[in-house]
């Protein structure tokens, strides 16, 4: 199947088939990918920030909070 055919087939779907597509195209790649390929970059990045939190310097933030200050704005 062509991905325009793909489309067409999602636009049919009402919004709970939408969902649950996206909740399994999701479990499929879950499954597939177990391990995701990650850059020297990122790999050097989470070493750093790990580092940074395990020391101390890194100054932790409840999500619950983040979302609440976002709203704010």
């Amino acid at each position: 199947m062509r991905p325009h055919e793909i489309i067409k087939a999602i636009d049919k779907l009402n919004l709970s088939e939408k969902l649950i597509l996206v909740e399994d195209i999701w479990d499929s790649i879950a499954r597939s990918n177990s391990v995701l390929p990650i850059t020297e970059w990122q790999k050097e990045e989470l070493e750093k920030r790990y580092s940074e939190y395990k020391s101390g310097k890194l100054e932790l933030h409840d999500w619950k909070e983040v979302h609440a200050r976002l709203r704010e704005k």
